[in-house]
């Protein structure tokens, strides 16, 4: 059965109403005033509402006026009224329909079952439309993962090369995010710096093995091959721009090692000429090579790794940035707890092995 709210103070109009809808497959819900008719709505949900218009407590005005600004406003309302002043201010409040007094029981039958037949056909497209965006969303968050996997196996891709762990991206893409919604970026903005700053280091990709994986300490030349790896990741993901991901990582790979007092590389950028994407990947970049166990160095502390960075403050790092990474220290260790390495043996040997 379809219910049928009618609104009238007359219990006989009602059971004219009633009389006129019945063996049609419709149930009619009465109420006898204004603030009846409110309470009926949160039991029932009727298909259409017939309003009488005077009415003691709440008239049919003050329904239609809470109706229109309720979650209730798309039920087709039809007033009843032999005032045609009534009427229109009726319609221009938002009334979809009107039935003048005394009721053509006919005319009020055919009226509700095609506003009946109506208000099903919105249901059914408001399903529709429900099931098709959820079934969006789902696509669109499995094209969000997938691009996330895919940066970070491209950034992985360079890390095979050197002496760094797969953890390494997972945990720099992480505080980078972290860092980013701390500083209030836009939810767009966090999620494009967490699918981009895996891309940090694919430049490694065209730097010689005997430079990448030398266990000592690089001479002035080989660390000026070394740095050629910013511009070779720009290099690696130029023309990318109607792709934000990879446009971002452009950006992330070729200002990662700019230093805030302008002493980075490879353009010696400066303060706020810096992206503030090469800003936030260089304090997460340094924090995890810091505590990181390398080939030519042994993990530090968290606590001895910030003391070091406390010093680049203002000379390499963002100073403001740094003090909202130092405030929330803990939040990064959460993550660097989360994501630790399951493998200390780094990547060429793991490959090595694999050929064998």
């Amino acid at each position: 059965m379809i219910p049928v709210l009618a609104v009238d103070d007359e219990i006989f109009n009602l059971d004219l109403i009633e009389l006129a809808l019945m063996d049609n497959g419709i149930k009619v819900e009465k109420a006898l005033d204004g603030e009846e008719a409110i309470k009926k709505l949160e039991e029932i949900e009727p298909y259409v509402i017939l309003l009488d218009l005077r009415m003691p407590k709440k008239d049919g005005f003050e329904v239609l006026k809470y109706l229109k600004n309720s979650k209730y406003k798309d039920i087709p309302v039809i007033v009843i009224t032999a005032n045609e002043e009534e009427k229109h201010k009726a319609l221009e409040m938002g009334a979809n329909d009107f039935l003048s007094k005394p009721i053509d029981p006919k005319e009020l039958l055919l009226r509700t079952l095609n506003f009946i037949e109506m208000y099903k056909q919105k249901k059914y497209l408001d399903k529709l439309v429900e099931e098709r965006t959820k079934e969006l969303k789902k696509a669109l968050k499995l094209l969000k993962e997938t691009e996330l996997e895919i940066s970070e196996r491209l950034g992985i891709a360079g890390e095979f090369r050197d002496v760094e762990t797969g953890m390494h991206i997972k945990r720099v893409s992480r505080y980078s995010a972290l860092l980013a919604r701390l500083i209030k970026f836009k939810k767009e903005e966090i999620e494009l710096i967490l699918y981009a700053s895996p891309l940090h280091d694919i430049g490694k990709i065209g730097i010689p093995d005997a430079i990448l994986l030398k266990p000592g300490k690089l001479t002035e030349e080989e660390f000026e091959i070394m740095k050629k790896h910013t511009v070779i990741g720009a290099k690696m993901l130029e023309g990318a721009e109607k792709y934000p991901v990879l446009n971002v990582g452009k950006i992330i790979a070729l200002t990662h090692h700019e230093k805030w007092d302008g002493s980075g590389y490879p353009n010696g950028l400066k303060g706020e000429d810096i992206p503030i994407y090469g800003r936030i990947v260089a304090v997460a970049d340094v924090f995890d090579a810091l505590t990181s166990k390398r080939v030519y160095k042994d993990a530090l502390s968290p606590q001895k790794a910030l003391e070091i960075m406390k010093e680049g403050k203002g000379k390499h790092f963002d100073p403001e940035l740094f003090d909202v990474f130092e405030k929330n220290f803990d939040k990064f260790l959460e993550i660097r707890k989360r994501y630790q390495d399951k493998d200390k043996t780094p990547h060429i040997l793991n490959l090595l092995e694999i050929v064998r």
